[in-house]
């Protein structure tokens, strides 16, 4: 997909953290799928202090998440688009990838999808809501032949 830009940001050192061709890839599928023809992403990989901070601040929740996603508030006119940051706690995603049972990198696949179509507008506070989104991540997750993640 032309005009898809992914920025990885690790700043912790964890294991099975995705490569830069898989969060392109889930990045692009994503917004293929909600209808966005390009866009430009920050996929930042932190710890448990720094998502709970984040958590806390801007959610008001304190408590260390999976993800969570900061959508951009420049002009639509900007190009490349840039869409935002998605935020992601690499020992969360393995803790609950073990505790789930699941493939680690399916749970990266989901997260990483899943904040990204935070990102483009869609969200999971009203149940008509919830089930579009959820519907929708599942037909990406299937396009990698990833299992359904909320089964």
């Amino acid at each position: 997909m032309n005009g898809v830009l992914v920025h990885r940001d690790v700043v912790v050192d964890a294991p099975q953290v995705p490569d830069q061709s898989q969060l392109v890839a889930w990045v692009a599928a994503s917004l293929k799928a909600a209808g966005c023809d390009a866009g430009e992403v920050t996929v930042r990989v932190v710890d448990e202090t720094e998502i709970a901070a984040l958590n806390r601040t801007y959610r008001g929740q304190a408590r260390a998440t999976n993800v969570l996603s900061f959508a951009a508030e420049f002009p639509v006119a900007t190009q490349p688009r840039y869409l935002g940051d998605v935020v992601i706690s690499a020992p969360v995603v393995a803790r609950e990838a073990r505790e789930q049972d699941k493939p680690v990198e399916a749970h990266w696949a989901h997260l990483v999808v899943h904040g990204v179509l935070h990102l483009l507008g869609f969200d999971h506070a009203l149940s008509e809501a919830a089930a579009r989104m959820e519907n929708l991540e599942r037909e990406i997750l299937a396009e990698f032949g990833y299992a359904d993640p909320y089964a």
